[in-house]
């Protein structure tokens, strides 16, 4: 009979994508048929389905972990922020409109039988679900009629595990504070607490751990340390990793405007000993980029306007009159061209606005998304590439008969005259090794070279996952899932 546990944490960013990730690599390597769900995400980092369905990031990574294709049933309601009080929403992998918070929350009870139906096809193949919670279950405020934490927990009758990270201080607090703040029954189904993010002499902790399972009457499951050098793509937040040496290396700037999406495309970036990549809110912080990107955006029209606010469009003139490179991602892309449409208001007020003007194109946003994995050749020098495409914009003009992409069957993107502007629509462009090298190299750096996300990953996961092994009580842990593991490792 499948089995179903539920990770939920005390505050975001607990760990909680992070811990359901490495169970699902410590019960797959112990010879359990397992899964990841969330039932409901909000993330601008989203990843495309081989059916062509959009499901978050952090999902994807943890089928990654599982070894599994990753399905639109592992997320089945994601919400993707296009405004403070609004949001795009995705079911079962697809579009169905937009919604304001309010009415969102009357939407509920729809998007519950959407949870219900991935949860129940998921139960049909696998021995274990290891489910994501969202936020923290104390939010009191959203309980009514509640999917992503212990309303779900409760319907489908599920154990939960509370992680908390204690690197931001107050742990004890938080996990006492959450606990109170649930039900009766709620509190119940409560079976083991994990902190997260431990620094230093674990035996300072100890009597704090003693406390805290005689103040809850709930077992400690373990302390996961702090992993240094430790990288998995985020569900949302940007990390702000710096490099050491900075002065010696390759300096690329990304413009993190409000609607900043799929931020993730900069991950291989982050993690290349020679680049010194930064996330910029200010246009000052441009002046000693070697190449600036524009990524992703939720809200193309909005985030071009707060570009043009502060400051950024004379400093990416600047930038490239003094021979610099620029490359457009997405909603970047169609920031380059002459004009973006939004007739029927998908992303903001029905309208058009002036792009940045430095391709000659134009953008006209369609209800219809774009979701696809795609394959090609970079027309720089016929590197093979892979990615995936996200979008609702479709482009035309002068500047697309010079393609920085080329497929079996079409192009994508554009790279100016002058060499200096590429734009595409196609995320993941830099996850393969020699793809970046290639990028790179075109943008200027000497000696270019790319590392391999998927290995990068792998290798993340793996070492995530011994420290769950050597750092969990997995007996109990065990015990927890009703789960009975393989006295031997299947890998």
């Amino acid at each position: 009979m499948t089995q179903t546990v539920m990770v939920q944490g005390t505050t975001s960013d607990a760990g909680k994508s992070i811990l359901v990730a490495g169970l699902c690599r410590w019960f797959h390597r112990n010879g359990i048929n397992v899964a990841p769900f969330k039932p409901q995400n909000m993330a601008l980092n989203s990843a495309v389905t081989a059916t062509g369905g959009e499901i978050g990031r952090a999902q994807a990574l943890q089928a990654q972990a599982a070894r599994l294709e990753p399905h639109t049933d592992m997320n089945s309601v994601l919400l993707k922020p296009n405004s403070d009080t609004g949001a795009q929403v995705i079911i079962h992998g697809h579009a169905i409109g937009n919604m304001e918070a309010l009415e969102y929350h009357h939407y509920k009870k729809t998007a519950r039988s959407a949870v219900l139906e991935s949860h129940y096809r998921l139960q049909q193949q696998y021995e274990l679900i290891v489910v994501e919670g969202a936020g923290s279950p104390a939010e009191i405020n959203l309980r009514e009629g509640d999917i992503a934490n212990m309303g779900f927990a409760e319907t489908i009758d599920c154990p939960v595990i509370l992680i908390a990270d204690i690197d931001r201080g107050g742990v004890f607090a938080h996990i006492v504070g959450t606990l109170a703040l649930l039900s009766d029954s709620e509190r119940a189904r409560v079976k083991g607490v994990v902190i997260n993010r431990f620094r230093g002499d674990l035996s300072l902790l100890t009597s704090g751990l003693e406390w805290l399972e005689q103040e809850t009457g709930i077992p400690v499951l373990g302390v996961l340390p702090y992993l240094d050098n430790f990288h998995l793509a985020a569900e949302d937040a940007i990390t702000h990793h710096q490099q050491c040496d900075s002065e010696k290396l390759f300096k690329i700037s990304v413009i993190a405007y409000p609607h900043i999406s799929n931020h993730t495309d900069l991950d291989p970036l982050q993690l290349n000993p020679g680049v010194d990549l930064r996330f910029v809110r200010s246009a000052d912080q441009l002046s000693e980029s070697d190449l600036i990107i524009l990524p992703g955006s939720k809200s193309v029209r909005s985030d071009l306007i707060w570009l043009r606010d502060n400051g950024f469009e004379a400093a990416l003139h600047r930038h490239l009159r003094y021979g610099g490179k620029l490359i457009g991602i997405c909603g970047g892309f169609q920031m380059l061209g002459t004009t973006i449409h939004d007739p029927e208001g998908l992303e903001s007020e029905a309208g058009s606005s002036i792009g940045l003007g430095l391709l000659e194109m134009q953008t006209t946003l369609q209800a219809e998304k774009q979701l696809t994995r795609m394959s090609g050749k970079l027309t720089l020098n016929g590197t093979h590439i892979e990615g995936y495409e996200i979008h609702m914009g479709y482009s035309e003009g002068e500047a697309l008969s010079r393609p920085a992409v080329c497929f079996s069957n079409g192009v994508d993107g554009a790279i100016s005259e002058d060499d200096q502007l590429l734009g595409t629509y196609l995320h993941g462009l830099f996850d393969q090794a020699d793809t970046a090298a290639a990028l790179l190299a075109w943008a200027g750096m000497e000696a270019a070279a790319g590392i391999d996300l998927a290995q990068q990953s792998e290798q993340a996961l793996e070492r995530l996952c011994d420290a769950l092994d050597e750092h969990l009580d997995m007996a109990k842990l065990i015990e927890v899932t009703n789960t009975p593991v393989s006295s031997t490792h299947p890998e």
